[in-house]
């Protein structure tokens, strides 16, 4: 199969590769390096061989790629968490580690795999062989709730409201450091990482609009819970959009610190909300997927943390000093409640919000 591509005047003195890689961006560099090896790639109908040619305008590329192998998709006995099903639509609550779709490297153990011999023949068929039933799909290490349609018309519906932004999308996340606003919205447009294809990035030039809304849920100083909106869809869009203020989603190593604190796998992002339309009732519907297990454990882990409860508690005895020096022994008697408190808190349970809150309710109260 060979295709026929004209440099732009955008494109002018690039480099042979990159050229190739912002035309491919569903093949690796190695596989396009191949194809010039291999000679299967001609600038103005002379073959070359050397992937750092600069590329001018006007150029006409020859690009020779082998026939595509057909991708065999089996139904697969694979345990679903399903959230709702009727015969239009069905939600899933997707564990972190699974894939929504074939992909290289991706054969099998998948979402369309499972829906295959849950559903049987009942998915809808837009979106191909590879893809049936699957109108949005969510990261590989994301968790959380996403929609399968179970016939055309269904899929066409959801499709459309996606393609408006008027279906609900909100998410989980716990992110590295302190946020200074209670909440913001980040509008920048998200393309391909013209230096690393298999990242996203802030792209002003060729980038797609996006658009998301974060509020903050708890502040943890180290790191922070919060809650993220969607307008758009875009790949990756939440992670990319959260490093671009200097705030990467904790366990995410292709936009934040390579190294994490904790044994995560992938980053600390769940979709724990999805409302839509339902196609054939046209009444409104929303699912929420609960926390996996391993985010409470994080927010349970940050709110016990040690370096966090030394400083509350230097806090504390700075106002017990503060009071003792103003002689009001009432005041002082109250803060020493609110200790007490805390310390018994810590030491019984996990589950020291109920504590923490009526410890700093006293404080607030008689300071």
């Amino acid at each position: 199969m060979s295709e026929l591509l004209i440099v732009g005047s955008e494109q002018d003195n690039t480099r042979l590769d990159r050229f190739l890689a912002d035309q491919y961006e569903e093949y690796t560099r190695s596989f396009l390096q191949k194809l010039i090896d291999q000679g299967n790639v001609s600038i103005n109908g002379i073959s070359v061989k050397k992937s750092g040619i600069k590329l001018k305008e006007n150029d006409e590329i020859a690009v020779t790629l082998p026939e595509p192998q057909p991708l065999e998709v089996v139904a697969e006995d694979i345990p679903l968490d399903i959230l709702y099903e009727d015969d239009d639509v069905i939600l899933i609550n997707k564990p972190k580690g699974m894939v929504v779709h074939p992909a290289a490297g991706h054969t099998s153990g998948t979402i369309v795999n499972a829906l295959l011999y849950h559903c049987k023949d009942s998915l809808s068929g837009i979106n191909g062989v590879i893809r049936p039933g699957i109108v949005h799909r969510i990261d590989m290490d994301t968790t959380g709730v996403i929609i399968a349609c179970k016939n055309d018309a269904s899929h066409n519906c959801i499709a459309a409201q996606l393609k408006e932004h008027s279906i609900t999308r909100r998410y989980y996340a716990i992110v590295h450091g302190n946020l200074k606003e209670d909440e913001g919205v980040i509008d920048a447009p998200i393309g391909r990482d013209p230096n690393n294809r298999k990242r996203m990035a802030i792209n002003h030039k060729n980038g797609k609009n996006a658009v998301t809304h974060y509020k903050v849920l708890e502040r943890f100083g180290r790191f922070t819970w919060i809650e993220c909106r969607l307008e758009t869809g875009r790949t990756h869009q939440i992670r990319v959009h959260m490093a671009s203020i200097g705030h990467p989603l904790l366990g995410d190593v292709l936009y934040g610190p390579t190294k994490c604190p904790y044994q995560l796998q992938g980053q600390t992002l769940h979709a724990y909300v999805l409302g839509f339309i339902h196609p054939s009732t046209g009444k409104y519907m929303e699912f929420q997927a609960p926390l996996p297990d391993y985010f409470e454990d994080l927010l349970k882990s940050f709110a016990n943390h040690p370096q966090d409860k030394n400083k509350r508690i230097k806090s504390m005895k700075k106002i017990i000093a503060k009071s003792f020096h103003r002689g009001d022994l009432y005041r002082l008697l109250w803060h020493c409640c609110a200790i007490l408190l805390y310390i018994a808190a810590a030491m019984r349970l996990h589950e020291t919000g109920i504590f923490i809150v009526l410890q700093f309710h006293l404080i607030s109260r008689f300071h």
